[in-house]
């Protein structure tokens, strides 16, 4: 199979831009996503979002509108230009990866002027919006997740679960491409793997969620917290908020207060991380503050910290998402010292 050009994926995206047809779309980038290898589809499907790497990811590119902006300028200024065979879909992700590793700011500036430098204009354009976050062609993730079902011949809510435990939609893709229904089948929870929180959803009052429920429902109390999720096997704790990124290093705390009587050999947690002060919770912006420190020696008193605990995914080697909550919870109360 021939590998998949830039300028190709350029050319969906100004055609998925020209249509307002949600089905319209949804052909298009299924029809796309057939043609490429697996490794191409995650590539793809991540550039269509306005995403370079995977959600789980703590890379970045580091490069800001200023050096972009200069680069460009450059190169309009310059009379020739390089004389390159038109770069790949995996060629440009493999020099945006170059970019992200590289700690010095010259070094940046280089590799990405040399990257542009084989791009035509509109092709610019277009990993300008990537590299922003602003593709902005009417791709949702929602319409994606139908083309990713649509292009691997399964059901949307088997790509909706596997995203669920993957938490990247361009790994979804290459699953879904390379092993189809089935592979799509055995995705499943992984320690240390951050999976996509549940989410609340608002409603008008009790009586709507206990009728949505069937009459049975639980309540916890909402505070202005931060929500964790923990993955525990032996000594070892990794902690990520609902954006998947590791924040354990920012929490020694909770993380000595969890090993002193968290009674499992291996576990997934979720629930949240309140700032007690007096008695009473701390804002959430002072909370941050706390949480985004690199060195929190000083605020480990300041903000004294308490974990609040209200699901169980995960124990002993056994994935417990597709268990009833009163059994989750049930399991939760078992383990906690």
């Amino acid at each position: 199979m021939a590998s998949t050009r830039f300028s190709e994926f350029v050319k969906l995206c100004k055609l998925v831009e020209s249509t307002s047809s949600r089905n319209e779309k949804i052909v298009l980038i299924a029809s796309f996503l057939e043609k490429l290898q697996a490794c191409e589809a995650g590539v793809a499907v991540r550039f269509l979002v306005g995403e370079i790497f995977p959600e789980y990811s703590d890379r970045s590119l580091n490069v800001g509108w200023v050096l972009f902006s200069r680069v460009l300028g450059g190169l309009r200024a310059r009379q020739e230009r390089l004389l390159e065979a038109e770069p790949t879909l995996l060629e440009v992700y493999s020099r945006l990866e170059k970019i992200a590793s590289s700690s010095s700011r010259r070094r940046k500036e280089a590799l990405l002027t040399s990257l542009l430098d084989t791009l035509s204009g509109e092709e610019v354009e277009y990993l300008a919006r990537i590299l922003f976050g602003e593709v902005r062609i009417g791709a949702a993730k929602g319409i994606v997740m139908e083309a990713i079902a649509k292009a691997a011949g399964c059901s949307l809510e088997e790509v909706k679960r596997a995203y669920m435990f993957l938490s990247d939609l361009g790994d979804v893709a290459e699953v879904a491409l390379e092993k189809g229904r089935g592979g799509l089948r055995r995705v499943n929870l992984e320690l240390f793997k951050p999976v996509k929180p549940m989410l609340a959803e608002m409603c008008y009052d009790l009586r709507e969620a206990l009728r949505e429920h069937g009459g049975v429902t639980a309540f916890e109390w909402k505070y202005d917290g931060v929500r964790v999720q923990i993955h525990v096997r032996g000594g070892k704790v990794r902690i990520f908020t609902r954006r998947l990124s590791d924040v354990t290093s920012s929490l020694p705390d909770v993380v000595g207060e969890l090993r002193s009587w968290l009674r499992a050999d291996s576990a997934v947690l979720d629930g949240e991380v309140i700032g007690v002060v007096k008695g009473r919770p701390v804002p959430f912006q002072h909370l941050m503050r706390r949480i985004r420190r690199q060195d929190v020696r000083a605020l480990l008193r300041k903000i004294p910290l308490k974990l609040q605990l209200f699901d169980l995914l995960y124990l002993n080697g056994r994935v417990l998402v597709d268990e009833p909550y009163s059994r989750r919870r049930e399991l939760l109360e078992g383990v906690i010292g």
